[in-house]
């Protein structure tokens, strides 16, 4: 059994994909706009070229993500996806990379727990926590 997180971008989702592959090297693996759909009916008038189905990788991670119904802001609440490297340099980096339009909840800094461990909300609203394994 794999779990897989999948987000819902409402309208922004080929925006995110964008930003992950520049902030986290993140790469496309898959990608249908509603339009591409083989039922017309998943097609609503103003979404021919919103993003139906994506699936991306951040490192061994496999992500999806759609706009959804492009009806209200995302609200992604109640979770957050976590990132561990060995690498401290790399964790400084990709907290940079997430924090350019988003908004820092914990800067990076030392824990009892971590040599270096952040929390950040990016500019869609998805919660990040960057995590230096000992």
């Amino acid at each position: 059994m794999r779990v897989e997180p999948y987000l819902f971008f409402e309208g922004r989702c080929e925006e995110a994909l964008a930003f992950y592959r520049q902030a986290l090297g993140a790469e496309i693996t898959m990608l249908m706009r509603f339009k591409e759909s083989p039922d017309p009916g998943m097609c609503r008038p103003g979404t021919e070229d919103k993003v139906m189905h994506a699936s991306f990788r951040i490192g061994d991670t496999t992500m999806m993500a759609s706009d959804g119904r492009c009806e209200e802001p995302s609200a992604f609440r109640g979770f957050a996806l976590s990132i561990s490297l060995t690498d401290e340099a790399e964790a400084e980096r990709y907290f940079a990379a997430l924090s350019d339009g988003g908004q820092v909840q914990m800067p990076l800094t030392k824990t009892f727990f971590s040599p270096r461990f952040g929390m950040v909300a990016d500019r869609f609203g998805v919660s990040w926590m960057i995590l230096v394994t000992p």
